[in-house]
């Protein structure tokens, strides 16, 4: 046997040679990996020949490859060896820990992997009923040296990752190893700290130590506080307060920095529990140590301690602690630096850059990680403000005074186009930028936390009149300032004289060019300024508007002013500005002041909307293509804004941009007593609420049947013979512009030297953004209308035929890549169900619904086989033809998710259920927190109802039926939110209303089989699994009696027992039989149908691993006795008991 063993040996070890050879033949390789299978999978000698191979005087892949042998053989054998056999294999295993391995520093990584893995694996399979001294056996491995007690570091930590992290165990093995570590959690911790003790200088060197961790109830995470002792943590301080970069010691100090963020963790969850822990003696020094973490250069570690530093500030009983109050104080000054967006790979001006060139592939990646960064630092700043709010504010004023006196330095990186000014990565931009972000988060959380009386006003203002006289024609630097203007307003309002400063600079900034002579396009950072000071002003008037009241008749007559002057306002910013007009103009309270001032600001607009060219521009798609010259041939040379097509799209942009503007945001008084004062309540509905008018309705009727009529065209604007009518140079002006691509693909966005050349839009893209904008803003008006007119909306006469003959129209040709007008139907229809009147339902309501989801249905049926794959070609794709295949994929999802929120919003009434008493102490002595958090309870009856308008809907039988085929489809298509949401809220919801009816046997099998299509697709997700199991089996208990076709489905069902479905059967249908509860009932169903479950296509084609169960260590002891045939007094019987008289 043994020259078999060699001769094989040989052989394994040739063709492991031939496999990693990188000048082997593709033809050789594959057959060397089909002798090595094939004796993994039939040779006898598979235990012998790995131990040979995995001898260390082997070469590293050939020892790799004998483990993987053992690997295999107690993956896939050993529950078919007998027990000498494994014995012996165990036996070996410890050898090769023993002794098989080089010294820790020699041995290369994935020897040590390989060898852990064999262990772990024995242990799931037999730790602890059939190995109790595993443990015990470990501890004494690490007796044997260095690199023995880290390779049971690796045991453990794999045990912990398979058990609890990766959970690849049947539950009751899980159950059995993670109750058992849970049992000897303060051995294994005082073990480890034991190793720590003992090779502290060694460690200090060269040591690392995997983080794991273990979750469980309360009490049992108490053996964690053990960790809080002084050695401990001076070491972890000690090591964190170390700059050397190297990438091993770097990988340490990731791991060292996740056990101490674990570590507050326990301790936020143990101090103030029900668990008697004491706030540490030393928390000093975890927090030292914490920040310690949180000042290193390096910016990943950086983020790593935000968490622990957010759940000590938001802690009830810590926060209130002397030793983080003060530590807040530091944090806040740590902040500073860390807010500072510094480190770029590609750049060697900080410390930070050389940690960032091992964490991040490139700049645009670290830039797009530390924006995430910045807004963690945020939420973090917020909660440390309010520990110590004057405190955090005077840091925030110290570091803006100082910004302000501070010269601007540009740096090495200056802008392209003009001399002197910054760029993104300027020293002075970077530092306003993060000065910024932490002046706006203290600000506006100082004024959640502190009384009026307590405010420093008198300080916030002199902040305020120092920004307002800093004055700079950087454009980056600008729009820091307007964000503190911004932030410092609310102050401003117990100081009124300096509410006029504050608009006049931002109407500067409106106006802002950095060179006025010079008419290049402006750069983005100019843009953002302008739109920037845009928002301010919106945002200052819709928050403060009775503030700002006194100031009207100036920012009126500025406004005119400015539109009347040859300033350059694009129609954005005009129809801001008239948005904010609206906006303070509500502060009237007067319904005919109001009207008047609406009427004379709209009065331009209404003229070019209402006039006889534009009524004949808009009728037809012919001539609205030569209207805004789509149907020309023009080159980048001849094309300007000022000509006759480009100020065409202008009259059109503009006018719909103030419709919207002025639907928007003209109101009546919230108050009723002061509604009624001003005019604007005209009666009271049967049910007694008033009805109010709206300042702008009487605009908005003369604008609709317009805007009607340009919905319809531009959809008709897809008809073949109206696509070939667009000139060669915008032929693909309704294709999606780029930047909706990237929002649909989540692609990033461009990199960072955006801000700095001006932004040039070739012909095309303008006419993109044109269409689309057009498109967008017709629907957010009539959307609008809806909210702010409401019963002055929904009695407009023929509304329904209006906009079902304008929205709906020509839909059938819009490209299947091009479904975003619907999208934009969807939020336009979202607007009307959330603020329609219930006595509006079928004149209204009905009419558009219906069409839409009868639409929507013929979509997901030209769809089908995009989302199935069934008629896949195997052809050779262009990268953009891939490209174009995911967005079109990426859209239909985006859509069904719209439709689907729109059937909820529409027909769902969602109750929310009691919340659950606290888990651990209903189900303390049965399980951990952890196996309750990881097996997900299936879902109770549902508790959703229809709404008034889904009992409204379901009266059309067309629409019902439309809306049960829409939701049942949605199951089984290719995403598993929209197949969750609409198992566990929408399908049983629609479907109970008529479980009692006659429905057509065909119809109930198809709702059953679709349910089971559903399973079949993503039954291998839990949540899906959960969910549509629930659905299966309502559906069958509650029509199973009446429809004997349910039964044959079932039988279809692979490896189904028909014993069990005959027991199953008949308790739902003898009355006499005897009732399960609803757990076990359900565990018996989800059995039944478990042949319906599909694989994630990695697991199709992936031989299993079979873990057999042990005895269970852990069963709750059932009563030997009957307490009733035992005659015992208990419970209220007792109270009545002889013993009791005397009471």
């Amino acid at each position: 046997m043994a020259e078999q063993v060699a001769a094989m040996c040989e052989q394994l070890i040739k063709a492991v040679n031939v496999m990693m050879d990188a000048e082997t033949s593709q033809i050789y390789r594959l057959e060397a990996l089909k002798f090595c299978e094939e004796f993994k999978e039939t040779s006898s000698f598979c235990v012998p020949c790995g131990l040979q191979l995995a001898d260390k005087a082997q070469p590293a892949v050939v020892r790799h490859f004998g483990l993987q042998i053992l690997e295999h053989v107690i993956k896939f054998r050993w529950n078919n060896m007998q027990q000498q056999e494994k014995v012996q294999l165990k036996e070996c295993s410890m050898q090769l820990l023993t002794n098989g391995t080089r010294s820790i520093l020699e041995e290369e990584s994935h020897i040590k992997d390989a060898l852990s893995r064999i262990v772990v694996e024995m242990i799931k399979r037999e730790w602890p009923q059939n190995w109790p001294d595993m443990l015990t056996e470990m501890e004494a491995l690490t007796s044997q040296g260095e690199a023995q007690t880290e390779l049971v570091m690796l045991i453990l930590l794999r045990l912990a990752e398979d058990v609890v992290t990766f959970q690849t165990l049947p539950t009751q093995r899980r159950r059995d190893i993670q109750q058992t570590l849970t049992q000897k959690m303060e051995n294994i911790f005082s073990f480890m700290m034991a190793i720590l003790h003992i090779n502290i200088e060694d460690y200090r060197k060269h040591k690392e130590i995997p983080g794991h961790e273990l979750q469980g109830k309360l009490d049992e995470r108490k053996p964690f506080m053990l960790l809080f002792d002084d050695v401990a943590i001076h070491y972890i301080l000690s090591a964190a307060q170390a700059v050397e970069v190297v990438e091993r010691r770097y990988t340490f100090l990731k791991r060292l920095c996740q056990v101490l963020c674990a570590l507050g963790g326990q301790l936020c969850s143990l101090v103030g529990s029900d668990v008697e822990v004491e706030v540490p003696a030393n928390l000093s020094k975890y927090m030292e140590a914490i920040l310690a973490f949180t000042t290193h250069p390096s910016q990943f570690l950086k983020s790593t301690t935000l968490p622990t530093w957010g759940a000590l500030f938001r802690h009830e009983t810590l926060s209130k602690d002397a030793v983080v109050v003060e530590m807040t104080t530091k944090y806040l000054r740590a902040s500073m630096t860390n807010l500072v967006k510094a480190g770029f790979p590609s750049r060697d001006d900080n410390p930070s850059c050389e940690y960032s060139r091992v964490d991040f592939d490139s700049d645009e990646d670290f830039n797009s990680f530390f924006n995430s960064f910045r807004a963690q630092q945020g939420a973090v700043l917020r909660s440390a403000c309010r520990i110590v709010p004057l405190e955090a504010f005077q840091i925030a004023a110290e570091w803006l005074q100082y910004q302000i006196a501070s010269p601007v330095d540009a740096g090495d990186v200056t802008s392209k186009t003009a001399e002197g000014l910054c760029s993104l990565l300027s020293p002075s931009v970077v530092q306003w930028d993060a000065m910024t972000v932490f002046a706006d988060c203290v600000f506006l959380q100082m004024l959640k936390s502190l009384e009026e009386e307590k405010l420093p006003i008198d300080q916030s203002m002199e902040l305020l009149q120092a920004v307002l006289n800093y004055d700079t024609k950087d454009p980056l630097i600008l729009s820091c300032v307007l964000t503190n203007v911004s932030a410092l307003f609310p102050f401003a309002i117990h100081r009124p004289h300096l509410i006029p400063q504050v608009l006049y600079k931002l109407f500067n900034a409106i106006t802002f060019e950095v060179n006025q002579e010079n008419k290049v396009p402006w750069t983005r950072a100019v843009k953002n300024v302008r739109r920037h000071a845009s928002f301010s002003i919106i945002k200052i008037c819709r928050d403060y508007p009775q503030f700002v009241l006194p100031c009207f008749d100036m920012f009126y007559n500025h406004v005119k002013k400015l539109f009347s002057s040859e300033v350059l306002l694009t129609h954005l910013e005009k129809c801001t500005l008239m948005e904010a007009l609206v906006l303070i103009s509500n502060q009237f309270k007067d319904f005919a002041k109001q009207k008047a001032f609406i009427d004379e600001l709209m009065a331009s607009v209404v003229a070019d909307w209402t006039s006889d060219e534009m009524r004949r521009a808009l009728l037809d798609p012919v001539t609205f293509l030569f209207f805004v010259g789509a149907d020309q041939v023009v080159t980048e040379s001849q094309s300007t804004d000022t000509d006759t097509v480009g100020l065409n799209r202008g009259r059109l942009c503009f006018c719909l941009y103030a419709m919207l503007a002025v639907v928007k945001r003209a109101r009546w008084p919230a108050d009723l007593e002061e509604a009624k004062a001003g005019g604007f309540v005209v009666g009271y509905s049967p049910a007694g609420a008033p009805i109010y008018r709206n300042p702008c309705t009487s605009q908005f009727h003369v604008l609709l049947p317009n805007l009607l009529t340009l919905i319809r065209t531009h959809n008709s604007l897809f008809i073949p013979e109206n696509m070939s009518r667009l000139s060669e140079t915008f032929s693909r002006a309704h294709d999606m512009m780029d930047a909706e691509k990237n929002v649909v693909l989540g692609l990033s966005q461009p990199s960072l030297d955006i801000y700095v050349s001006p932004v040039y839009r070739s012909i095309l893209e303008r006419m993109q953004g044109f269409f689309t904008s057009l498109y967008d803003n017709c629907f957010q008006i009539l959307g609008n209308a809806g909210l702010s007119l409401q019963q002055e909306f929904y009695t407009i006469e023929r509304l329904a035929e209006g906009i079902a003959g304008s929205a709906f129209v020509s839909l059938d040709h819009v490209p299947d890549h091009r479904l975003r007008p619907m999208i934009h139907i969807l939020i336009c229809l979202c607007f009307l169900v959330l603020s329609c009147p219930q006595e509006y339902y079928d004149s209204l309501l009905c009419p558009l619904l219906g069409p839409l989801f009868a639409y929507m249905m013929q979509v997901r049926n030209l769809c089908s086989s995009l989302f199935s794959g069934e008629d896949e070609e195997e052809v050779v794709c262009q990268e953009n033809q891939v490209t174009q295949e995911i967005l079109e994929e990426q859209l239909v999802r985006l859509l069904t998710r719209e439709v689907l929120d729109l059937l909820i919003v529409s027909c769902i009434s969602r109750k929310v259920p009691e919340p659950a008493a606290n888990k651990e102490e209903i189900d303390g002595k049965k399980e951990d927190m952890m196996m309750d958090s990881v097996q997900t309870a299936s879902p109770a009856q549902p508790t959703e109802e229809l709404t008034e308008l889904g009992k409204c809907l379901m009266k059309h039988e067309t629409i019902y039926m439309s809306l049960l085929t829409l939701s049942f489809s949605l199951l089984s298509w290719k995403d598993t939110a929209n197949c969750h949401r609409s198992a566990s809220i929408v399908c049983w919801t629609l479907l109970r209303p008529v479980v009692g009816g006659n429905l057509l046997p065909e119809a109930v099998l198809w709702f059953y089989t679709s349910v089971l299509r559903g399973l079949q697709v993503h039954g291998q997700h839990e949540i899906c699994n959960s969910t549509l199991s629930q659905l299966a089996m309502l559906i069958y208990e509650n029509l199973r009696p009446r429809y004997t076709e349910l039964r044959t489905v079932m039988t279809q069902i692979p490896n189904i027992s028909v014993n069990a479905l005959d027991q199953y059967d008949n308790r739902l249908i003898d009355p006499k039989a005897q009732k399960v509860g609803e757990k076990k009932r359900r565990d018996q169903f989800k059995k039944l149908i478990a042949g319906t479950v599909g694989k994630a296509l990695c697991q199709q084609f992936r031989k299993e691993v079979h873990i057999r169960n042990l005895p269970s260590l852990y069963k709750n002891p059932k009563p030997d006795k009957d307490l009733v045939q035992s005659g015992e007094a208990f419970g209220l019987a007792a109270l009545f008991s002889p013993e009791r008289d005397a009471l």
